[in-house]
């Protein structure tokens, strides 16, 4: 296949198309002009787009990363060569979804090409699956190393062990592994449908061997229990014929009873035909309790009065007064006896008695006699008034405190005070004495009215007691008349209770009360009606079940397919296991293979450098230079000869899988040095002549060595 031109709607790709020639193409750019761009392009057209998958937190959907920045739908178109004519294939978005519109027709006519499909295309072109031309024909420096997927493994494991990529191997072994799975896998399968089937008959046998032998246990107890509840049911009659007799009995007695309430009863009507009307007696019986208690209630009210208040002593100071009286004659005392306390009149004439006597007694000293002995005259008079007037006032005051029993004019006052109180409390409490008093009086005369009404001339006690027995008696007549209609009723229901019963069939051993008799019915007719049940769950579940002659032969018939399903299933086990080991003894042809022509383009990068190389079958890469004992893995090895060793790889997956399909490498060169970059460059121009290669680079190196 030869690419001529593509043209794209595609992440920053407006429609932009790019030109390509026959043989070796090396597009030099700029870092984001687009080429990784264009390569994940040419992907999505050949394969189409999996909107299925999802950004994430470290990668974006290829359906958001290439989405056109414009905002126009997603579209692309390439012309090519594909088996001698010239194609062309467009895809753009249908409705949501990108790339979603698929078209394939022949460039100059139009006219459809139905063998390519959206879902065949990249695989019909190409001759290879996604996965396989991303590991073979599709180099980009991101992705260099060839990791293990199962189509790639599938081609070149078809490739080497048959020598074509028919696959008629893998189909055999799938064939063979399907039909091991049809026989058995898991818990599926002829040979667990089978198995299952045997189980089943197996079960149904068992379970009818031991269904027959319950059957039979059953049975016997069912006539057990039969033969019981024929005693116990003689036994009911037993009961009941006695029980018959019990119940006349007790009708004759209760007829006695009711003949005895009804002359009882004749009785007391005959003696109590004067009695007064039970409606007077019980108004009788409730005036005297009510007069009884009214009285019981005065009574103790008088009981529980208070005595008599005393009148206070009288002092005898006060003693024939009035407490106005002693008020007043307090009162004037007091006022006198502050009065004496406070003007003391003697001392002012015994003062100035003195000051004449001393100045007559001057004056006579300066023989001043006349005058002096005035002076001294008339201060002797005035100091013998005052000791006169001094002994009067001694004398009332003492004769004030002496009336009072205390020099203290406060407490005369108090004293007074107190008298008057305790007058002032005798005074009210004769006064609710009095008022108790006389409402007890007022209720005790009409009380004596009541009572006189009541009982006449005889104590309420005994009318009371008179009235009473009416009372009684006219209870024990409505007593005998309930006793009649009890008797009469309960006489009735005896005789409709009764019961007639015939004697026992057969003579009756049991000692079992009418109760138990009857638990004892219920059980057994219950374990009957369970043993008859249970029978005929068994009955009917054996006739489910069949013929035990016709399992036996079904079980022999199963045996023998099972036997035969064993014997293939094993034959199918062993043909798979010995293909299996041809196989992998066929694919230990596959690493040498595919690691010659590795070795091969590895030495022609690096100038016979590396002369061995081992692929194992997880394509994980082993080299050794010519100076090296041992080999190493890739990761023993600096970048650009990591890149070197899986290019080599990558270039004769290619040459296997995809020998016509175009090679495409991005930046995959980066990192070469000159005489390696140089080298490879020739490698790929060899690979040209059989093949349209398209090598994109950030350098300019690459177009200089061409």
């Amino acid at each position: 296949m030869r690419i001529y031109e593509m043209t794209a709607t595609f992440g920053k790709l407006e429609h932009e198309t790019l030109k390509l020639q026959p043989g070796m193409n090396i597009i030099h750019a700029p870092n984001e002009w687009g080429k990784s761009t264009w390569c994940a392009f040419l992907v999505a057209m050949l394969y189409g787009m999996d909107t299925r998958a999802k950004t994430t937190k470290t990668a974006l959907a290829d359906k958001e990363r290439y989405a056109p920045w414009s905002g126009s739908p997603m579209s692309g178109r390439i012309d090519l060569n594909w088996n001698g004519r010239d194609i062309t294939i467009e895809r753009k978005t249908k409705r949501r979804v990108p790339l979603g519109e698929f078209r394939a027709y022949e460039t100059e006519t139009g006219l459809e090409i139905p063998e390519l499909t959206a879902t065949n295309c990249g695989q019909m072109l190409l001759g290879v699956e996604q996965s396989v031309f991303r590991r073979a024909g599709f180099i980009r420096l991101s992705d260099l190393p060839v990791t293990q997927d199962d189509a790639l493994r599938s081609r070149l494991n078809a490739l080497v062990t048959t020598g074509d990529e028919s696959g008629d191997a893998e189909r055999l072994a799938r064939d063979l592994k399907d039909l091991r799975n049809k026989c058995r896998y898991n818990k599926s399968g002829l040979l667990p449908q089978a198995e299952a089937q045997r189980e089943e008959l197996e079960n149904k046998l068992s379970e009818l061997e031991a269904l027959e032998s319950q059957s039979l246990r059953l049975k016997q107890r069912l006539g057990e229990v039969k033969s019981w509840l024929r005693q116990l049911e003689n036994h009911r009659d037993a009961l009941a014929f006695a029980a018959a007799e019990a119940d006349a009995g007790r009708v004759a007695e209760a007829r006695d009873a009711h003949d005895r309430a009804v002359r009882h009863l004749e009785t007391l009507e005959t003696t109590g035909a004067a009695l007064p009307a039970r409606e007077e007696a019980e108004k009788k019986v409730y005036q005297l309790r009510e007069f009884q208690e009214n009285w019981d209630s005065v009574q103790m009210e008088q009981r529980m009065l208070p005595p008599q208040p005393e009148a206070p002593a009288v002092p005898e100071l006060f003693r024939g007064m009035t407490t106005e009286q002693a008020e007043t004659m307090v009162g004037q005392d007091v006022q006198r006896y502050e009065l004496l306390q406070r003007t003391k009149p003697h001392l002012a004439l015994m003062l100035l008695g003195g000051a004449f006597a001393l100045l007559g007694a001057v004056l006579l000293v300066m023989q001043e006699f006349l005058i002096g002995g005035v002076g001294l005259a008339a201060g002797l008079v005035l100091l013998l008034l005052g000791m006169a007037k001094g002994k009067a006032w001694r004398r009332e005051a003492a004769a004030l405190a002496e009336k009072y029993g205390s020099a203290d004019a406060d407490a005369w006052t108090e004293s007074l005070r107190a008298y008057v109180d305790a007058l002032k409390a005798y005074e009210q409490a004769q006064d609710a004495h009095r008022k108790q008093t006389g409402d007890l009086d007022v209720r005790l005369a009409l009380l004596d009215k009541q009572r006189a009404a009541l009982c006449g001339q005889q104590s309420p006690e005994k009318v009371l007691a008179l009235w009473q027995d009416v009372l009684r008696q006219w209870e024990a007549r409505e007593n005998a008349h309930r006793e009649v209609r009890r008797t009469e009723s309960y006489l009735r229901a005896m005789e409709s209770m009764a019961k007639t019963a015939k004697a026992p069939a057969m003579p009756d051993d049991l000692t079992y009360t009418e109760a138990e008799t009857a638990r004892l019915l219920s059980d057994a007719l219950q374990e009957q009606q369970r043993l008859q049940n249970r029978l005929g769950q068994y009955q009917g579940r054996m006739e489910v079940l069949g013929n035990p002659a016709a399992l036996q032969q079904q079980l022999a018939q199963v045996n023998g397919r099972i036997e035969k399903l064993e014997n293939t299933y094993s034959a199918l086990t062993i043909a798979l296991d010995t293909l299996a080991q041809a196989k992998m003894e066929l694919q230990r042809r596959f690493a040498p293979r595919i690691a010659n022509r590795a070795q091969e383009l590895l030495g022609a990068m690096t100038g016979g450098r590396y002369d061995r190389l081992t692929l194992a079958e997880d394509l994980s890469l082993h080299a050794g230079a010519a100076q090296e004992d041992t080999l190493h893995e890739a990761l023993w090895r600096s970048d650009g000869t990591v890149d070197q060793l899986y290019l080599a790889l990558r270039l004769a997956v290619a040459e296997e899988l995809t020998p016509e399909a175009p090679l495409i490498l991005d930046d995959a060169l980066v990192r070469f040095d000159e005489e390696r970059m140089k080298a490879a460059l020739e490698i790929l121009k060899k690979e040209s002549d059989t093949k349209q290669v398209i090598l994109f680079s950030c350098q300019k190196r690459e177009q200089e060595a061409m």
